[in-house]
């Protein structure tokens, strides 16, 4: 097998913790997070970066979950291997062998290592206020993030979260929308799985010219 790890760069970290501690050495294509924003940009970036692969890479080990069809409901043009989750966030909240597709809870927040980047609580009001100004920024922002109770922040074993440094900025984006910060548990399994070669239920393997359908994702 010749293959890669893409990944999507909120999860570079986790990726590079996994191939530390399975001795592996994998080439890491990274995509931008923020891609995320709009699913159809990331599947074009996801697929055209699959198609640039030099010609001897047979197989992409893809860190990261359906994300709103990132990587669905086109030909792929080369052997995927993928966990069977819905985005990073279910990913990183995986701690046993069990697959669960989602594992997030209505109305929380989640945080993981990234909790600075430009899809934090912080940095989308900054962005409404700049896109609509700040009457009409605060307005749309509160509608938002109306519904939520709690922000939590993902313990996975791979970044320190206690620190005074990490705490403080979660705090931030909690105290923007009034909700206290609380711990939940989570690993680097499915990572660690993904580039050690344990892909079982918890993973979908699709071989080039296969197509990935949503409902793959939460069956």
């Amino acid at each position: 097998m010749a293959a890669i790890i893409m990944t999507c760069s909120s999860l570079r970290r986790h990726v590079d913790a996994a191939q530390k501690k399975e001795n592996t050495s994998y080439q890491v294509y990274e995509l931008d997070s923020r891609l995320h924003a709009e699913p159809k940009e990331m599947r074009t970036a996801v697929f055209e970066a699959m198609d640039k692969l030099p010609g001897q890479v047979d197989t992409v080990l893809l860190s990261m979950g359906l994300c709103g069809g990132s990587v669905s409901e086109r030909p792929l043009p080369v052997r995927v291997v993928m966990p069977k989750v819905d985005d990073c966030i279910t990913l990183l909240m995986h701690t046993d062998d069990k697959w669960y597709p989602n594992l997030k809870r209505g109305g929380h927040m989640y945080l993981t290592d990234t909790v600075d980047s430009d899809l934090s609580i912080v940095n989308i009001r900054r962005q409404l206020v700049e896109r609509y100004g700040e009457k009409k920024g605060f307005m749309v922002f509160d509608i938002w993030f109306a519904s939520y109770k709690s922000v939590d922040i993902i313990d996975t074993g791979v970044y320190d979260c206690y620190s005074r440094d990490y705490v403080a900025k979660a705090k931030a984006n909690a105290d923007l929308i009034q909700c206290p910060v609380c711990y939940v548990e989570g690993s680097n399994l499915l990572l660690e799985k993904l580039v050690s070669g344990r892909w079982d239920h918890q993973f979908l393997i699709g071989e080039a010219g296969d197509t990935f359908r949503e409902e793959d994702f939460v069956l």
